[in-house]
């Protein structure tokens, strides 16, 4: 995969839909929704307004447990459209006395979209996922307008 094929992009809101929640997603060429289910929807959302969690959720534990073994998350690449279902992949880089080395793991978007917000990473969307998915912009411009 070329470093150009990888198009940044932002997660700009969450609204919930009839089946679960829906994430826009940003990037300077085009806007474009993830529809996801209600838990993690929400959990993106609790994040993106920094709202205070009574508990640590499942995402956070996993931020806890990369930390303590010395993981960081590198980024998170959406690399694949097929049928309207998305695939992600969250690249993380471990340290220690041997070396450094680079891990792909496949996840859901969703997971990857909200371990990036939590680590400040960024979230890159692969150039022949952008040419598949319908431009959104102005939609989601109208609704997150309200």
């Amino acid at each position: 995969m070329k470093k150009s094929d990888l198009i940044l992009a932002s997660v700009k809101g969450v609204v919930p839909s009839p089946n679960g929640m829906i994430v826009f997603l940003w990037t300077d060429e085009k806007a474009f929704v993830i529809y996801v289910d209600l838990s993690i929807g929400s959990a993106i959302s609790l994040h993106l307004n920094n709202a205070e969690k009574e508990r640590p959720l499942t995402h956070d534990l996993i931020n806890h447990i990369l930390t303590g073994f010395n993981i960081s998350v590198e980024k998170v690449i959406i690399n694949d459209v097929s049928n309207n279902i998305f695939f992600a992949s969250l690249i993380l880089k471990m340290s220690n006395e041997l070396g450094v080395k680079l891990l792909e793991i496949d996840c859901r978007p969703s997971d990857a979209i909200l371990i990036a917000l939590q680590s400040n990473r960024p979230i890159f969307v692969h150039r022949k996922v952008l040419d598949a998915v319908e431009d959104m912009t102005e939609i989601i411009e109208h609704l997150l307008k309200g």
